[in-house]
This record gives structure tokens, sequence and C-alpha cells, in this order.
């Protein structure tokens, strides 16, 4: 007799080996590997070698370029992360924490593109099509060619695809769908597997443009297995808490745009649009106070003013606190010990706390001059003007360099009526704002 295989596979992160482990070596959890039949070992094989056997390598020169066709969400913010539009045939995942907008968004963005005369099918696993009714009753987004379809057995959803040609498909959400061909829960690695295979065969077969909500682990990432991730076209990810009115929209990964782009948007009682006027959102125009100084980050293209918070005080234990909301703690070690050895200011003793307004989380270093000012700002308890702004990076030597599309950040900031600005460099273009060239980090003390 032939000896059957077994293979075991990691419930958290998709992982597959032939010995059973008391611990993932990809994602580190305990005691979650479990033996799978062969039908979930074929699903597992099908997935993996999604391309024919028999195809043939052809010369780059012989290949005739696809242009790619979108049409518009009528939403701003989210045409803007897709990288111009939704591209039919295209299969999009959207993350995020509970409550921060994600059915809400997309029962939205369905009923604009059903308003264009396409047919739009909203299936839900996680409401009865009474709540999403509700919902509909407040968002205005009632539209004969918007369908909504309350199931969770995959091959009821693949019916109701036959018997209508739709243009847009919505999944609210990835983890509550089942395939009844598998014997796994709904939301296991060997489901969420299988059924995003059949979406994506689906979305290329029939050119439909399908949107998967997915909801996310504690540790902010997308729940499943990582080839969740890998066999979508776009992933992207809601950012901020469900208690603020701004959230951001960030593309992680889009086979048909950039990945730089975000999108804001803003909770009202119409639902979630897209924010407007968001250059002054960020920042408190009022009174100067100490530990606060405005710096400029470019997010993709669009260049965002925010205000960054610290607060200095006296330690009372023996291991002074360091801590970041929105920027790196690591990051803010660095600096710290910049300040102590280059610029002598005794922090051992204090507790150091910085803050980025807003909710954004910065990514980039053209904000490090910002934060030693607002630093020092506190420690002095000497107000910044509001007039002004701090853009340059900060190396472990002390030098302050210069960062990328600096133009264009003093452009915004003009238009934000900002009058000063420390720089590392001279900028190219004329400006009306008053720069300070500010190359080492002992000259910030000077500008004080």
């Amino acid at each position: 007799m032939a000896k059957k295989k077994v293979l075991f596979e990691c419930q958290h992160c998709g992982l597959t080996t032939p010995k059973w482990m008391g611990k993932c070596t990809n994602c580190g959890a305990w005691d979650s590997f479990v033996e799978l039949n062969e039908h979930q070992q074929e699903v597992v094989k099908q997935t993996k070698s999604t391309t024919s056997s028999s195809a043939k390598a052809v010369s780059i020169n012989d290949i005739i370029e696809e242009e790619v066709y979108r049409f518009s969400s009528l939403d701003d913010e989210l045409d803007n992360v897709l990288g111009g539009g939704i591209v039919p045939g295209s299969l999009t995942l959207i993350g995020g924490s509970p409550g921060v907008g994600k059915s809400t968004l997309l029962l939205k963005v369905g009923s604009n593109i059903a308003s264009t005369g396409k047919d739009v099918l909203y299936v839900t696993g996680e409401e009865s099509a009474g709540q999403i009714k509700l919902r509909a009753n407040r968002l205005k987004s009632n539209h004969d060619s918007l369908y909504l379809l309350s199931e969770i057995r995959l091959e009821q959803i693949l019916v109701e695809l036959e018997h209508r040609k739709y243009d847009f498909l919505i999944i609210d959400s990835i983890q509550t769908i089942y395939s009844e061909n598998i014997s796994s829960a709904p939301g296991s690695v060997t489901q969420v597997r299988q059924i995003t295979f059949e979406l994506m065969r689906i979305a290329k077969d029939k050119d439909i443009a399908i949107f998967i909500i997915g909801h996310i682990t504690k540790e902010g990432s997308i729940a499943g297995p990582r080839v969740l991730e890998h066999m979508v076209d776009t992933v992207l990810y809601f950012e901020g808490d469900s208690s603020q009115e701004l959230r951001i929209l960030r593309g992680f990964k889009n086979r048909f745009g950039a990945t730089s782009e975000i999108g804001v948007f803003e909770m009202k009682a119409e639902g979630l649009v897209s924010a407007t006027d968001i250059a002054s959102r960020f920042f408190n125009r009022n009174s100067s106070q100490s530990g606060s100084a405005l710096t400029v980050i470019m997010e993709g293209s669009r260049p965002i003013i925010l205000e960054v918070q610290a607060l200095v005080s006296e330690s009372h234990t023996p291991n002074a606190k360091r801590q970041a909301t929105g920027f790196d703690n690591n990051r803010l070690n660095m600096l710290l010990a910049l300040l102590e050895r280059k610029l002598e200011i005794p922090l051992s003793g204090y507790d150091v706390f910085i803050n980025i307004t807003g909710g954004i989380k910065i990514t980039e270093t053209a904000a490090d001059l910002a934060i030693l000012a607002a630093i020092i700002s506190s420690f002095r308890d000497r107000a910044i003007s509001k007039e002004t702004i701090f853009i340059g990076e900060v190396s472990l030597v002390g030098d302050v360099r210069e960062v990328y599309a600096l133009d264009a950040r003093l452009k915004e900031a003009r238009m934000q009526n900002i009058t000063k600005a420390l720089v590392s460099k001279k900028p190219l273009e004329k400006t009306s704002i008053k720069t300070f060239i500010v190359d080492e980090v002992t000259k910030l003390l000077e500008w004080y």
C-alpha cells in the first residue's frame, strides 16, 4: 500500500510542514498546527500553483502591452489611493480595525457605482439584508442597481453571479464565507485560501471588480495566511481610531499603480466621505505653546503639515520613560542620545513623550528636525511660533540632511500662511517664506 502523505498547516500564517510542531517557525504561534485531509491538501497544492505547466516563455519584445482601463468610484480619495480608479477584473483587499468604516465606505462606493447604471452586488456574511438597508437609508445609498445578498456559502454566491452579470462585487467579509466542499470551519486558513482563489478566478474570467473586507489581528495585519495578500491585486489598510473623525486609507500593494498614495476620509452623519480642506486638520492654529513644532511630510505626492508635540518632565523613577505615538520609538531614542551628545542637554533624568496629531504615523525622516525642536521647546519651556516649520533629516553625527520634494513642501507651507522655515539647504525655487539654513543640529540652538 502507498504510504499516506501527512501534512500539517499553521492556522495563523498558513505554513505547511510534514511534521507537527508545537511552535510555528514562521509566525511564532503555539499549538496552531492541524492535520489536513486529502482534499485540503489538494486545495493547498492548487492555490500554490495557479499557472499552467504548459506555458511557454515569450520574448518580451513580442508581448503586446495591455492598457489598463479604469472607472471612477465617484470618491476622489479612494480613486487617488487606487491610482486613478477601479480596474475591472481586479481583486482588492481592505483591512482595518472594527468600527473604522470599512463596510460604510464600500456600501457608499457601491451606491456611487450603481448610480452610474452598473450592477453592484453586496454580499454580507456578518449582517442581515435588513441591517444593510438601515445603513443604506442613513447613507442615502438606495439605487435599483445595488443588490444585497445575505449569504455565507460560496456556492450560492457563485449561483447569483451566474444569474446576473454584475460589474462590481463586495464581499463582507472574507472570514465569514465558507465553501461546502471543504470541511474546515469558516475563517480557517484552508477556507480563506480556497475562497480567495475562486474569487480571483471569477474576477479574471467575468471581468468583475471585486472588493474584499478582511479582519485584522491584534498585531494589525490581515487575519489569515500571507498567501491571501499575495493573491489579490491590491491591499489597502484603514488607519485611525474609531473615536476620531479622520480616517486614513493607505495602499500597501497595488499591481496597477503606486503604493505611496493615501486617502483621507471623514466620518460624518451621512457616512465616510472624502475629507475636504485636510491641510488644516493636522495642526492647531491657536496661540503658540511650548513643546509644539510644525513640519511637512510627504504622503505620496501630497504634502501634509503636521504638528509634533513633545512633553519633557522630570522623571521620578530610576529609568526615564521614552514613548512616542505616531513616531518610531527607536528613532526617538537615537535623537535623544544625539541631543545629549551634541547639544549637551541632560535628558537622562527626564521622561520624554512624543505625539503626532491627527492619528498619522510618520514613516519618513523629514520630521527629525521638528522632533528635536519640540523637545527643546518643552525642555526650556519656550514656545515656537505657529508660522515656523522644521524640515530636515538628522544623522547620527549631528548633520541635518536634505529631504526630497522640498519645494513642494514649502509651497504647501506658504499656502497655509507659514512665513519661516528651518531647512538644511536653500530651496531651488524662489519662495516668499524666509528660510534659515540649519545644516548642523548645533545651529538649532543658535536659532533659538
